[in-house]
């Protein structure tokens, strides 16, 4: 899948963050941001842990020809994010990823400053668990302006490194691993972290989000299922993945149960045929977040997120879609050593909106919605329920003397979008749909 952002040997160190990167921490929105993005009241503690899934079909080993599968364990790092206590020594984390150059180039490495501190102290407990997902061969690096910004409000939030192919040069049948993959290795890791995190989290509490391949992770995961006739179902050897469609006798080993809600950002899965069938996406039944731009060059947007929106007949549903936005809504901004070239920064800038700008108003909008539908906070449907689905009509007469920076107050006679500032909420369309009976 061309322009998605491709990682390669992620990995993560702890470092001091020193002065000159302070103002570059994507999980600190700056001062345009709306209301609900600001960082919370938690310190943030990071850590890693690898799980085994054993003895998993290891389908990009297959063979097109034979279509043999090898039967492996199946490795799967996992990042985590916690509320914590910082000591007075406490270094800073500094996240590392390599990320793909210009074919053929060699990889760059790339670096990104953060909040979080390696192995700090947790604290509290019962907080709601938030499992992510990445794009199709990237890695939870690039989505720290996310992961970091909702453990400083009190979640625990894991993000998968999935161990993608290459997409420019693996053969088309290991290209679409990852369709087989993807909901798996999402179904072991909420159910490993079910038992293993303990008190530290409310196993009942749980929102998965997902970034383009991830979305289609997290809306099957959550238990759409599969077209059993999809075109793409038989590319994976063995007819492993057809056995994870909808009437195989897999289907239910890759559905989470339980889940709270469901944030797809930029999800993929749609096209001229969804993956999901016609009837599929109708077996989700709680709460959806769908955020999308609508000119996406890489997965779509009139037969993806528009049409899941409408597909998901079930569920309350929200649909936030950014005007002349492509597919870079879900990342970091764009690295000093990814701005050399046009390539490079295309892999995390959209060409009109300003990625720290998407970036905050995408916190501002998944806070209110895992606050409504994790923590029961009703309040914050406020900022969901906006009284104008086109933000650029939105209007203020705020009285004299407001300062100009304020956020719109909502309620009766405001309809700038609640959390906004003047002349700061333009570009976007909100929708909601309350599920059919």
């Amino acid at each position: 899948m061309t322009k998605m952002l491709a990682c390669f040997a992620a990995f993560m160190l702890a470092m001091p963050l020193n002065a000159g990167q302070a103002g570059t921490v994507p999980s600190k929105p700056g001062i345009d941001a709306p209301e609900l993005a600001a960082v919370g009241p938690h310190q943030v503690g990071f850590r890693s842990l690898t799980l085994v899934h054993r003895g998993q079909p290891d389908v990009e080993g297959g063979t097109d020809a034979t279509g043999g599968v090898p039967i492996r364990d199946r490795k799967l790092v996992v990042d985590l994010w916690y509320p914590a206590i910082h000591g007075t020594r406490a270094k800073r984390v500094t996240y590392r990823a390599q990320l793909p150059g210009e074919p053929p180039q060699a990889p760059v490495a790339v670096t990104q400053a953060g909040l979080a501190v390696v192995g700090a102290k947790p604290v509290g407990s019962g907080h709601p668990l938030i499992i992510v997902s990445h794009g199709y061969s990237n890695s939870p690096a690039v989505m720290t302006w996310l992961t970091e910004n909702l453990a400083s409000k009190g979640y625990v939030v894991a993000a998968v490194h999935h161990a993608d192919p290459n997409p420019y040069v693996a053969p088309a049948h290991v290209r679409a691993a990852p369709n087989f993959n993807r909901p798996r290795d999402l179904a072991f890791v909420a159910a490993q972290l079910r038992m293993t995190l303990g008190e530290q989290i409310n196993a009942e509490q749980v929102a998965l989000i997902g970034y383009s391949q991830g979305g289609f992770g997290v809306l099957t995961a959550g238990g759409a299922s599969l077209d059993p006739d999809h075109p793409e179902i038989d590319m994976v050897v063995g007819g492993w993945l057809k056995a994870q469609a909808k009437g195989g006798e897999r289907a239910r080993d890759i559905v989470i149960p339980g889940v709270k809600a469901i944030v797809a950002l930029a999800p993929a899965g749609g096209g001229a045929r969804s993956r999901w069938g016609q009837n599929g996406l109708q077996e989700l039944t709680m709460p959806l977040l769908f955020i999308a731009g609508d000119s996406d060059p890489v997965v779509g947007y009139e037969n993806a997120a528009k049409a899941f929106f409408e597909q998901t007949a079930k569920s309350e549903r929200y649909l936030l879609t950014y005007k002349q936005a492509g597919h870079a809504i879900a990342v970091n901004p764009a690295p000093a050593e990814m701005r050399g070239s046009l390539w490079d920064i295309d892999w995390f800038e959209d060409p009109i909106w300003r990625q720290d700008r998407i970036n905050a108003i995408n916190l501002h909008f998944i806070t209110a919605f895992l606050a409504v539908h994790l923590r029961g906070d009703d309040a914050a449907r406020a900022y969901l329920d906006v009284p104008v689905e086109e933000s650029d009509r939105g209007e203020w007469n705020a009285p004299a003397g407001t300062p100009w920076g304020a956020f719109s107050p909502g309620g009766e006679g405001v309809t700038l979008w609640k959390g906004f500032q003047r002349r700061h909420a333009r570009g976007m369309m909100l929708q909601h749909r309350k599920p059919a009976h």
